[in-house]
């Protein structure tokens, strides 16, 4: 029974509670006489319950309050105040129950009243980050018309202090952002970047699909669209790509704007992201020391600059006035010069022209990039046309190694093909056309060798290599065409010149190959008006067209020819050289062999053998190795003759002397070469035969009197000449008389020789008087 009225107490409790709760205040003292009517001690649990209804008032007031921020549980801790002084004047003794219920009573009504109008400031005062600026309505509103209750007046005097610490968060919040996108602007870069490259590689794919794309010439019959080092078909597979708003909160921004803006502080706030920015602007830009080694090092240093930049923009154009235009223009001004800087510096570091081109790529992505938020990047693409003319450097250094290559591993042969399959393979690969040769059954050879359509497919190849570099510079299609002529000439009169100037003198190139360089470089040339078409093809404008840049590089097969041409002279006469050290002569034989000498003859065979050979070349190359060639021996041996270290020379061993400059007239006379007229070649010779016949016959009273007369019979003899051999002859002392064969009764030619000397000297002495 006991437990059944606690129970109906407990419920009745609720009932009076509630009573309370929604009944009018002058209606609350029948109610409350109630629970002193029932059962002793109910009061007691009344109160108890009383209490537990306040308590559970208040943690819903709590709630409410720390639904909006947790910081004010300050202010509730001043409410709970109240409450304890609500709770002392409700609890008085136990004699006073009427008068203390009811003042209980009004009490709590009275709680509930002040407290409908505290709310709007508990909810006000929570929302400072949002809303700072009702704090003036807390202020001029609400707070006086509560302001006699103690809490009011503390949150008065807090307001101020509130303003700061609010500033603080904010500034501290703030920075915490400033940091994030620092360590963020990475990837928003690359975020920006992609974007970019796929929209460019769209634009491709939507023009190649309306057949206005250009297709790439390839040499292997292939074509492909290619866009910045990305090949179209990888577009369709990229994911969809985040914006920076996605990847980056601005809010702290916003909040600490509005905060200081309201608190009347602005110019402060923007003085100090201006000043932080910048500093993180230079940050950006410093470079790591190895960037120029890989790609990834120049793209994670394009995507910071972008990150920080497309951050910029989207606070210019999200806030009013935090960052100008002009500010962000002067920013990006500063930052220009020195990604200039950088970019100059570093690139020149980079011999690897694939490297290059990337760079350029990126550069190109990077511009177009920054372009698109209004940046200015005219003076970007002026470094990439320094760049350019660097990549072209290291192409020319990459080529000069693969043309030494390829000369180093040809044969120096004609090209044998021994099929039609065979020789339509060499056609293929290079422009070569002969009615002659086409009629020619197989097995059959091309006159070129194997160098020539291997040099041929390498500056197309070179050509096709500048002109990645050449796209997506924005220039126009006559722009592109001078740049790659300017760079195949510079291929061909630079490196590929220097090449052949330097494969011509090295040591193991014989006459053979000279003869195959001086043919190959006829068919290098002819094929350039070939790679003029090549050239035309890829960019679609003429030759014809005015200004527009020729292949002057033929001129290099000219001049390389001219030098073989020379060389092949250079290396005939040291040939004939090393022939004439092997002479062995007698020069006091009392009578000659009989024969020519063995190493003339040795050297005549040689001769006759190598014009052979040059039956391939032009006519007129031959023609003047062989005449050149005849004069060198001819002067070769004038020299041994009158060699002053030889002292004296007999009559056999001029007779033998003679015998073999008769081979080398004989020689001359048979037509090594064709194409000479009448005696032209032997008359490289006639220095030397009419001086020897003039020695042979001793026709010295003939040369003295016809001398000077154009008719005369030894016109060619020099009197010097004929002089210094005389000299050689005289009898110098009995013991060496060289014409002690002559009969005593001739012995007066020794006079006659005399009487010849001191002419020939007269002779000899009025010409260096009249000279």
């Amino acid at each position: 029974m006991a437990e059944s009225g606690t129970l109906e107490s407990i419920t009745e409790h609720e009932r009076i509670l509630q009573e309370i709760e929604s009944t009018d205040t002058a209606c609350v003292g029948p109610t409350l006489r109630s629970v002193y009517d029932d059962q002793p001690n109910a009061h007691k649990r009344f109160m108890e319950k009383l209490d537990a209804r306040i308590r559970n008032h208040d943690r819903e007031i709590e709630k409410m309050c720390n639904f909006h921020h947790q910081g004010f549980v300050d202010a509730i801790t001043e409410l709970l105040k109240v409450r304890a002084d609500a709770e002392k004047l409700m609890v008085t003794a136990q004699t006073e129950e009427v008068i203390r219920c009811r003042i209980q009573q009004r009490n709590m009504t009275t709680t509930v009243e002040k407290l409908q109008l505290c709310i709007p400031v508990f909810i006000l005062h929570t929302r400072y980050y949002a809303a700072l600026k009702t704090m003036e309505q807390l202020e001029n509103i609400y707070i006086p018309r509560v302001s006699q209750y103690r809490f009011c007046q503390i949150m008065a005097e807090t307001l101020p202090k509130l303003r700061e610490e609010i500033k603080e968060i904010s500034m501290s919040d703030l920075k915490d952002f400033l940091e994030s996108i620092r360590k963020h602007s990475d990837k928003i870069g690359e975020t920006a970047m992609r974007q970019v490259s796929l929209n460019q590689i769209n634009a491709v794919q939507k023009q190649a699909s309306l057949g206005c794309a250009k297709p790439l010439y390839s040499l292997n019959g292939r074509t492909t669209l290619q866009h910045n080092g990305l090949v179209a078909g990888d577009a369709a597979e990229e994911e969809e790509v985040l914006t920076a708003q996605d990847l980056v909160d601005f809010s702290p921004v916003y909040r600490c704007l509005h905060i200081y803006t309201i608190l009347g502080d602005r110019e402060t706030f923007e003085n100090y992201y201006r000043k932080q920015r910048k500093k993180q602007a230079r940050l950006v830009l410093q470079p790591q020391s190895n960037m120029h080694e890989t790609v990834e090092g120049y793209r994670k240093y394009f995507n910071q600059i972008v990150g920080f930049f497309v951050v910029e923009d989207h606070i210019l154009h999200a806030t009013q006035g935090l960052v100008t235009r002009a500010f962000t223009d002067e920013l990006w001004n500063m930052a220009l010069s020195k990604i200039i800087a950088v970019l100059r510096t570093h690139s020149s570091y980079c011999n690897d022209p694939d490297l290059v081109l990337e760079l350029k790529n990126l550069i190109v992505i990077f511009a177009d990039t920054l372009q698109g938020y209004g940046f200015s990047v005219n003076r970007l693409f002026d470094l990439l046309f320094e760049i350019r003319d660097q990549y072209n450097e290291t192409l020319l250094k990459k080529w000069a190694l693969v043309f030494r290559e390829i000369f180093e591993q040809d044969n120096y042969s004609p090209i044998p093909v021994e099929n039609e399959e065979e020789y339509k393979s060499v056609v293929s690969r290079f422009p070569f056309h002969d009615a002659e040769i086409e009629k020619q059954p197989f097995p059959k050879k091309l006159p070129m060798s194997q160098s020539v359509p291997q040099i041929y497919i390498q500056v197309k190849e070179f050509i096709y290599a500048s002109l990645k570099f050449s796209e997506s510079l924005h220039r126009s299609s006559t722009e592109i065409d001078d740049m790659l002529r300017k760079s195949a000439n510079l291929l061909l009169t630079r490196t590929l010149s220097g090449c052949l100037q330097n494969l011509i003198k090295k040591p193991h190139i014989g006459l053979t190959e000279l003869v195959q360089i001086i043919i190959n470089t006829t068919h290098l040339e002819q094929a350039c008006k070939y790679l003029e078409d090549f050239i035309t093809n890829i960019t679609n404008v003429s030759p014809e067209t005015i200004h527009t840049t020729r292949l002057y590089g033929l001129s290099t097969f000219k001049d390389a020819r001219h030098a073989a041409e020379g060389e092949i002279y250079t290396k005939l006469n040291q040939k004939i050289d090393e022939f004439i050290q092997l002479a062995d002569y007698e020069w006091g034989m009392a009578e000659s062999d009989g024969r020519a000498s063995g190493y003339l003859m040795d050297l005549i065979n040689f001769l006759r053998s190598t014009f052979q050979v040059f039956t391939h070349l032009p006519g007129k190359v031959a023609q003047t190795a062989c005449m050149s060639a005849c004069k060198h021996l001819a002067t070769s041996l004038m020299q041994m003759l009158l060699d002053t270290e030889l002292k004296q020379i007999s009559m056999g061993a001029i007779q033998q002397f003679n015998l073999d400059v008769i081979q080398c007239e004989l020689f001359a006379s048979s037509e090594p070469v064709p194409g000479f007229q009448g005696d032209t070649l032997q008359l490289a010779f006639i220095d030397l035969r009419q001086l020897l016949d003039l020695f042979m016959v001793w026709d010295w009273s003939t040369y003295l009197a016809d001398y000077g007369q154009p008719t005369s019979k030894y016109l060619r003899v020099n009197p010097s000449t004929a002089l210094a051999l005389l000299e050689k002859m005289k009898d110098t002392s009995k013991k060496n008389n060289i014409f002690s064969q002559f009969r005593k009764n001739d012995r007066d030619k020794q006079k006659l020789i005399e009487t010849v000397v001191k002419q020939l000297r007269s002779l000899v002495n009025g010409m260096s008087q009249h000279s």
